[in-house]
Order: C-alpha cells, then structure tokens, then sequence
C-alpha cells in the first residue's frame, strides 16, 4: 500500500472539532478557549447593541415628532420621562436656558454660545454612551486573527518536538497535531470576521444617530435664538 492509502485510511471521515479540541495542546487549548470566550461576549454585544439602537431610534423618533408638533415645547419635555437621547439633549438646553434666563441681565449672545456649547456636548456624551462597547469589537477583530496564529505557531512547534522525540517524520505523525494547531487559527478567524463587520456597520450606525442628534441640536438652538430675539 502507498503512503497516501494508508493516510487515507487512518484518517476520520470528517474533522471534529471538539476532538481537534480535547487532542491539542494545553497551551493551544486555553488560546482555543480564549478566542470562543470572545466570540460569545463578541455575539452578546453585536444582538445587545442592535436590539439597543433599535429602541433608541424608536424612542428619539417618537419623542422628536411630539416635541415639534408640541405647542409649549418646556411643558411637552416635562411630560415625558426623558430617557430617550434626544430627550436629554432638550433637558440640558432647557436647563441652560433657565439658569442663565434667572440672572438679571441676560446677555443674548452669551447666551447663545452657552446653548450651543451644552447641546454640542450632549450630542457628544450620548454618542460616546451608544458606542462606549464597540472598542471590544474592534480588539477581536484586530487581535483574535493573531492571537490564533499564535497558538497555531505553538501547535507545529510542539508537533516537530513530537517528531523529534518519535523519530518519525511521517504525515500520519505529524498531520494530527499540524491540523489541531490551525483549528486555533480557524477559531481566531470565527471570532474576528463578525467583530469586524460588525465594527464598521455599528460605528456607522452611532455616527448616523451623533448627526441626527446635531441636526435635532442645531434646529432647537435656532428655535430657542428666535425666543430670545423676542425679549
């Protein structure tokens, strides 16, 4: 019989991966274990996220169609919880707008610098709120392809010791081992690819929702500068 039928039956039918699991080394093992860990938290922040903007769009979308169709926008805002995004951009303008309308003398372009300047900032605030978790996504997807290779490095090193100690040089010694250590590099890979994509589609997703934010900011701030043109 040639070399290659005799791997050929030796050989299993099929790759299982939790026996390429169990057959690698420790080392391999925990840097297998790490990357499935990552993967997991990976998919629990991308479903978290999206089922998160979802009723953070429906909330602002709600809030802002009531507030301009609202007659007094102060008492619209007082009426509602205040918990949508949007809603605490009012709040910190509202505020703002009450302070500085208590002092004796309002200065209207001071007024408006300091308008400008909360609103800009909690356009900010809620934006870094939204996207505060996506730093994770994208340190597995930069790191979790070399985390993998490097536990596949460690697999064909320890499958030449292997070698080394058998005397044997053959496929049927080596291939066992070579084939557990890029299961590592294959798992680094299952983690990384959705992290990625999954990076890209929410950054532009919160910078979506930062510019409805300042556009929402911008159009109050001129409603507000028109009221204050009035007294």
């Amino acid at each position: 019989m040639t070399t290659l039928s005799v791997l050929a039956a030796a050989a299993p039918a099929h790759l299982n991966p939790v026996k390429l699991f169990a057959d690698a080394d420790i080392v391999v093992q925990a840097i297998m274990g790490g990357l499935l860990v990552a993967s997991v938290w990976t998919w629990t922040i991308i479903v978290s996220f999206s089922l998160r903007m979802g009723a953070v769009r429906r909330a602002c979308r709600g809030y802002e169609e009531g507030f301009w169709q609202a007659k007094d926008m102060e008492v619209y805002h007082a009426g509602t919880d205040g918990k949508a995004p949007i809603a605490r951009v009012v709040g910190a303008a509202l505020a703002e707008w009450r302070r500085s309308s208590a002092l004796k003398q309002v200065d209207r372009e001071g007024l408006r610098q300091r308008l400008a300047m909360v609103m800009d900032g909690a356009v900010e605030q809620e934006a870094d709120r939204m996207g505060d978790r996506l730093n994770f996504l994208a340190t597995v997807g930069s790191a979790a392809p070399f985390v993998g290779l490097f536990g596949t490095v460690w697999g064909i090193m320890n499958s030449f010791f292997q070698i080394g100690q058998q005397q044997n040089s053959s496929l049927a010694v080596v291939a066992p081992g070579i084939s557990e250590a890029l299961f590592a590099t294959a798992i680094g890979l299952f983690a990384a690819i959705p992290a990625v994509i999954a990076y890209n589609r929410f950054s532009h997703s919160v910078n979506a929702f930062e510019g409805r934010l300042q556009r929402f900011a911008d159009r109050f701030h001129a409603t507000l500068s028109r009221e204050l043109e009035t007294r």
